[in-house]
């Protein structure tokens, strides 16, 4: 499906969305909702994809004041699209959707299991419009299984993995990280590799499909290098003993004299030697890299030792060598680090600091697209490119008006 002829000059917000990248003339519709389905359709979107989102209608003219879970502007997840409002409970607003359906290539939604059904736009009633589309949905549990109408967040999707049983410290319990592993990228990361494997196959077959993107499925895949190590006989079940989880000491963080912390990877034998060349240790007891019975008490000494400079001073002795160093940056630092910034890794929208978009490619390069909308921002501009005739009484040009993405799960 090609792309639309953009947006009149009058209408930079809008014109920002129309990228660069390989998914460019590609038409998604993404039905709002919070966490994986909207990185997915950023990550599309960062490819150059025309992504247009469904808010709804209620939400238009609401986050003046930047609620929870309604970020408006400040949404990196949100960035590089429109927002058409639409009520999609009622007859109009679904016969809307479905028109906008017939020309779109794929759709993402984030509902649980038979939302859309109930909605009337599930796949069914999609594909008798457009037998191409490539219908995506992701959920915590997946769509079918004893489990998939339970309510669930990240940390519940990545505890069933055996993911969560694997990050901690021997003397904790388990230790949630931020919605990484789960939402991101077993979620949403695994759903947009789907959406495009699916258009891929649609170019063969002519037909389309339904994308069944489990975070739970996709969090066990993210454990693949664990589960092999354990299947290698490398891996045990207690936290913080294995090669890659904090229990060797060449392969940890260690706090600094001012407080800040650094990471060392020095796995490889000749990278090990230069560490403890850099530090100056000649003791024998680190010469047995690999004997894991030694490993806690080597880890206190190596831990003194780091506690003996600064931050700085350990980037400036260690930093591109081949020790396999790296400070270990906060938010705030990590975008000002020198070879982020040589990168662009990070990139400023309204004030608000991204990820810019990953990868890269050399021949079909990506751009920054335009800032988040607020809901309904686009209405009139997208039903006219996207080639809808007549309209919901209710909607309304919200161009003007502050509003947010609504953030359904259920």
């Amino acid at each position: 499906m090609g792309l639309s002829a953009g947006a009149p000059a009058d209408l930079p917000a809008t014109e920002d969305c129309l990228m660069a990248g390989p998914l460019q003339g590609l038409k998604i519709l993404e039905v709002a909702g919070i966490g994986p389905g909207p990185f997915c359709a950023m990550m599309l979107a960062d490819m150059g994809a025309q992504i247009l989102r469904i808010d709804r209608l209620d939400e238009v003219g609401k986050d003046r004041d930047g609620e929870f879970l309604k970020p408006g502007r400040s949404s990196v997840l949100n960035r590089g699209r429109r927002s058409l409002a639409l009520d999609l409970k009622s007859a109009q607003g679904v016969a809307t959707f479905l028109q906008l359906v017939e020309s779109a290539d794929a759709l993402i939604e984030g509902f649980r299991p038979g939302v859309m059904e109930r909605l009337g736009i599930g796949p069914e009633p999609c594909h008798a419009r457009n037998p191409r589309l490539v219908y995506g949905r992701v959920t915590g549990w997946g769509q079918d299984g004893p489990l998939s109408q339970a309510a669930g967040h990240d940390i519940n999707y990545i505890a069933i993995s055996g993911a969560l049983h694997a990050i901690g410290r021997a003397d904790s319990g388990p230790v949630a990280p931020p919605a990484m592993i789960g939402d991101i990228g077993g979620g949403g990361m695994m759903l947009a590799l789907g959406i495009v494997s699916a258009l891929l196959e649609t170019q063969r077959s002519g037909q389309g499909q339904v994308v069944d993107a489990a975070i739970t499925d996709g969090a066990a895949l993210m454990a693949s290098i664990v589960y092999e190590f354990k299947a290698m006989r490398m891996w045990n079940n207690a936290r913080q003993s294995n090669l890659l989880d904090g229990g060797a000491h060449f392969y940890d963080t260690y706090q600094c004299a001012d407080g800040k912390w650094i990471s060392i990877g020095s796995v490889e034998p000749q990278f090990y030697k230069l560490l403890l060349d850099k530090l100056e240790i000649n003791d024998p007891a680190f010469a047995p890299q690999f004997d894991t019975a030694a490993w806690p008490a080597l880890k206190q000494k190596l831990a003194q030792a780091f506690r003996g400079k600064t931050r700085d001073q350990w980037c400036a002795l260690m930093e591109g060598s081949d020790v396999c160093f790296a400070p270990v940056l906060d938010l705030d630092e990590a975008p000002h680090h020198p070879h982020n910034a040589a990168r662009n890794t990070f990139i400023e929208r309204d004030g608000i600091t991204h990820p810019a978009p990953a990868p890269r490619f050399s021949r079909t390069a990506t751009e920054p697209g335009g800032p988040a909308p607020y809901a309904g921002e686009h209405t009139e501009q997208a039903l006219a490119d996207w080639g809808v005739t007549g309209r919901e009484p209710a909607m309304t040009d919200a161009s003007s008006i502050v509003g947010t993405a609504s953030g359904r799960r259920d």
